[in-house]
C-alpha cells in the first residue's frame, strides 16, 4: 500500500482547521496528522511531527504566517502552501510568502472565515499531492537569489530592440522576480510576464517586481502603451496581446477562450509578439506544470528567435520548461540565477 502524504494544517479558526482537515481526510492518499492554532504551536509541530505538507493561514494573531514560514524555511525547510483571502493585505502577504519559499497558495474564496472553502476540494488536494512531490533539499537551494552586476553591458536606447515574454505557472513568482532583479535597468527591451495565477494577485505581483527590480512593472491595463525598460504582467482571467497603432506599441487584453486550460496563457502572448517583433523576441519559460508556451516557443524558433528555459535542477516543477526542451526548441537550458544574464547578452 503506497504510504499516505500527511499534512499539517495550520488555521487559527476552529471551524476552518475542521473544514479543511476534513478535505484532505477525503482523499485516501491523505492523512491530516495534527492541527495547529497559532503561529508558535505551528512552529512546534512543523519541527517535531515533520510533515509532508503543510498548509499555513497568512493572517493569524501573535506569529503570522510569514512569520511561520521564515523561520521553518531557516531551521527545517518544509513544504508549505499558504492559504490566503483575497484582501489587499492578503495578496501582499502571499507575495511576500512565495518569495520567501512557500511552494504555492490557495486563495480563500470569501475571507478570512470562507466557509464555502469545500468549493476548492479540488485544488486543495491536487496542490497538495504536487507539493509533496518537491525535492526540498534542491528547492531551499535555489531560494538565494544571485547576485548579478551586468550594467556596463547595458547601451543608451531610443525604441524597443527586443521584446522579452517571460512564461510561469507553479513555482514561478519566486523564479520571475529572481530573473528580473537580475536585470538592469536601461534595458532596450520591454517585457511581458505571463504567470498563471488567480484572480487579485497579479496587481500584488506586479508591485513587488517593481519594487524589488530596476525594471519599473505594471498590472497591465488595455490599451497600455509599452515601453522599453518597462514590464506588464498580464492580469488574471485575461489574455495579453499586442497591437501596432504606428508609432505606439499597445496592450491588448481580451476574455476568450482558454487556451492550454488556462487564461492568461503564454501561447497566445507568444504568438502575439512574434508576428509584430519575429526574430526580435526572447521566450523565456519558467517553472510550471503542463506545456503552454511550448506552440509559442515553436514559433519563435521558426521566425528565428531566442528560447531560454529553466532548468529542472532550480525548477519547482519541470513541466513547462521540460516540454520546451524536449521539443529541441530551447537554445539554453540554465539556472534561474543565469538567466538575466543571458537576456541581457542576447539583447546587447
Amino acid at each position: 500500500m503506497e504510504k499516505k502524504i500527511r499534512v499539517l494544517v495550520v488555521d487559527d479558526s476552529l471551524l476552518m482547521r475542521r473544514i479543511i482537515s476534513d478535505i484532505i481526510s477525503s482523499d485516501p492518499g491523505l492523512e491530516v496528522i495534527d492541527k495547529a492554532k497559532n503561529g508558535s504551536e505551528a512552529i512546534e509541530k512543523i519541527l517535531s511531527l515533520k510533515p509532508d505538507v503543510v498548509t499555513l493561514d497568512v493572517n493569524m494573531p501573535l506569529i503570522n504566517g510569514i512569520d511561520v514560514l521564515q523561520k521553518i524555511m531557516q531551521k527545517q525547510p518544509t513544504r508549505i502552501i499558504m492559504l490566503s483571502a483575497y484582501t489587499r493585505q492578503g495578496t501582499t502577504a502571499t507575495m511576500k510568502a512565495l518569495e520567501l519559499g512557500a511552494i504555492d497558495f490557495i486563495a480563500k474564496p470569501s475571507g478570512e472565515l470562507s466557509l464555502d472553502i469545500y468549493k476548492l476540494k479540488d485544488e486543495i488536494i491536487s496542490k497538495i499531492k504536487l507539493a509533496a512531490k518537491i525535492n526540498m533539499d534542491k528547492f531551499a537551494s535555489t531560494m538565494a537569489p544571485a547576485e548579478i552586476s551586468l550594467s556596463r553591458l547595458i547601451k543608451p536606447f531610443t525604441a524597443i530592440k527586443k521584446l522579452v515574454v517571460i512564461g510561469a505557472s507553479t513555482g514561478g513568482p519566486k523564479a520571475v522576480l529572481d530573473v528580473m532583479q537580475g536585470l538592469p535597468a536601461g534595458l532596450p527591451a520591454a517585457f511581458l510576464i505571463v504567470q498563471h495565477m488567480p484572480k487579485g494577485f497579479t496587481l500584488s505581483f506586479a508591485e513587488r517586481i517593481s519594487w524589488q527590480s530596476k525594471i519599473k512593472t505594471k498590472e497591465a491595463e488595455d490599451q497600455d502603451i509599452v515601453l522599453a525598460d518597462k514590464a506588464y504582467v498580464a492580469p488574471a482571467g485575461y489574455h495579453m496581446t499586442l497591437e501596432k497603432d504606428d508609432p505606439r506599441l499597445k496592450v491588448r487584453l481580451n476574455q476568450d477562450a482558454l487556451v492550454n486550460y488556462v487564461r492568461p496563457s503564454v501561447d497566445v502572448t507568444l504568438n502575439s509578439a512574434v508576428k509584430l517583433f519575429g526574430k526580435d523576441v526572447i521566450s523565456v519559460i519558467l517553472s510550471g506544470m503542463g506545456k503552454d508556451g511550448l506552440e509559442g516557443c515553436r514559433k519563435i524558433k521558426e521566425e528565428g528567435g531566442i528560447v531560454i528555459v529553466q532548468d529542472e535542477e532550480t525548477s519547482v516543477l519541470w513541466g513547462m520548461p521540460k516540454a520546451v526542451s524536449d521539443a529541441g526548441l530551447a537554445d539554453m537550458v540554465l539556472p534561474v540565477a543565469e538567466i538575466a544574464g543571458q537576456i541581457v547578452k542576447e539583447i546587447s
